[in-house]
């Protein structure tokens, strides 16, 4: 599969559908389509699930070096045919992906951990005032 991801692929950074970006910071997609802090693992699952050649590679995204990681992705085959005739272009993949990473397997699992983390008894403190 790594064979037919090219150099003429499409590049996809998490910041590009992450709703807590601004677009100064990097997001391509509306706020309302975008999702939540996705990674590049869950982009690269939801573009297996889609059918469409992809691989992780070790890069920053040069307005925010600090997260590492990209996803390129090969919307047409060697051929020239789509991979995928429902996705033809660099925005609609984005949209789909957003849309899929929500519904991830493993974001699941962590919003589950979340949840019953903040169910536990928190601790009350006095509420005084303070003596100088």
């Amino acid at each position: 599969m790594e064979d037919e991801v090219t150099k003429r692929s499409v590049i996809l950074y998490p910041v590009y559908i992450n709703s807590k970006k601004t677009i100064a910071e990097g997001r391509r997609i509306s706020i309302e389509k975008a999702c939540e802090n996705p990674t590049c693992i869950e982009i690269v699952d939801c573009c297996k699930y889609l059918k469409l050649p992809c691989k992780i590679e070790d890069k920053a995204y040069p307005r925010d070096f600090m997260q590492r990681g990209r996803v390129r992705v090969s919307l047409k085959r060697e051929d020239g045919t789509l991979s995928n005739t429902d996705i033809s272009s660099r925005k609609q993949l984005m949209l789909r992906v957003s849309e899929m990473v929500p519904r991830h397997p493993g974001r699941a699992k962590k919003q589950q951990e979340a949840s019953t983390s903040s169910n536990a008894p928190a601790k009350s403190s006095k509420g005084g005032k303070k003596k100088r």
